[in-house]
């Protein structure tokens, strides 16, 4: 049988960082997990009718069935909410989601999590199992992404450069010159482009709306974007504003001012009283440097048990 909302959003939030424990309180915490997991994991696990249209979308020619989320009994002592997704919407790319789960997952349990994907999935050639852990990784598995996040009352910028400001942006204006600042990054670190991409003109038009959009200038000049968002699907049940974009354009990468971003969009968010967080590719080690300098801390993510492909 599958469990109930708030039965999940306690596995959940049991398996949390203790940091964010601390942060904020359980009971709104938990009222916003399980609002997600109704939302997502147990409709996707029981509704039929989306389950055909995912299938039809996504996987043509596979059953519907095959599409459904399931609570799977892994071993005696743990049981997992498996769905099928696809990394970034590639469709070449899919795997098994693991994360609500009745404990945190040990290197023990590892066979049987990929045996039971396996199982459930395997028409469907998954490339990897993906897991929650709180702790720095599980041995046996390949890291993925994780969160950096952080009181706003505790980002507090220091030794700024001068001339480096964040000034509100009502307007996408410099688009183009923020997809220009992408590529070069692409060309420096061929393997940037898998682990960042620039937020779409919509959304960053969104966050503008929402007065979360700023431009980043030194010296008067304009020298990035700095976003964030209210989405709580990325903010594990925290009261936060998510990192949407923090992107420097070239002339001005490699003076300083990317470990200084963080702490000045946190400055100027409207609500103090909330955290930042945010998600970085495990091997984007210039981000995951910056946000930790800035005062941000790791507090979870994913990881990836690969599987070998029929």
């Amino acid at each position: 049988m599958i469990p109930g909302a708030e039965e999940l959003a306690w596995y959940t939030l049991d398996r949390q960082h203790p940091l964010t424990r601390v942060w904020a309180d359980d009971g709104p915490r938990l009222a916003v997990l399980a609002e997600e997991h109704a939302a997502l994991d147990i409709l996707l696990a029981e509704d039929l009718e989306i389950a055909a249209q995912r299938a039809a979308r996504l996987a043509p020619g596979k059953p519907a069935e095959s599409m459904l989320n399931k609570w799977v009994a892994v071993s005696n002592d743990l049981s997992v909410m498996f769905g099928l997704r696809f990394e970034n919407m590639n469709l070449d790319k899919p795997f098994v989601d693991a994360t609500p789960m009745t404990r945190s997952p040990e290197p023990r349990d590892l066979p049987a999590l990929a045996a039971a994907a396996q199982e459930h999935y395997g028409v469907h050639n998954p490339l990897y199992v993906r897991l929650w852990s709180a702790a720095p990784g599980i041995d046996g598995t390949v890291p993925d992404r994780r969160f950096y996040a952080a009181p706003i009352s505790a980002l507090q910028p220091r030794d700024v450069p001068p001339g480096l400001e964040l000034r509100p942006a009502k307007t996408v204006d410099h688009y183009d010159e923020a997809r220009e600042a992408y590529a070069a990054v692409d060309a420096d670190h061929p393997h940037h482009a898998e682990e960042a991409t620039l937020q779409s003109l919509e959304d960053l038009q969104e966050s503008a709306d929402d007065g979360l959009l700023f431009d980043v200038t030194v010296n008067g000049e304009w020298a990035g974007y700095s976003a964030a968002m209210i989405n709580p699907a990325d903010a594990l049940g925290l009261p936060a504003y998510v990192v949407g974009e923090l992107i420097l354009a070239k002339q001005h990468r490699g003076h300083g001012y990317g470990r200084h971003l963080s702490a000045l969009l946190a400055q100027s968010l409207p609500d103090p009283t909330k955290i930042l967080i945010g998600t970085i590719h495990a091997a984007n080690h210039g981000a995951r440097t910056a946000a930790l300098n800035s005062g941000r801390q790791d507090v979870g993510g994913w990881v990836q048990l690969p599987l070998s492909q029929a």
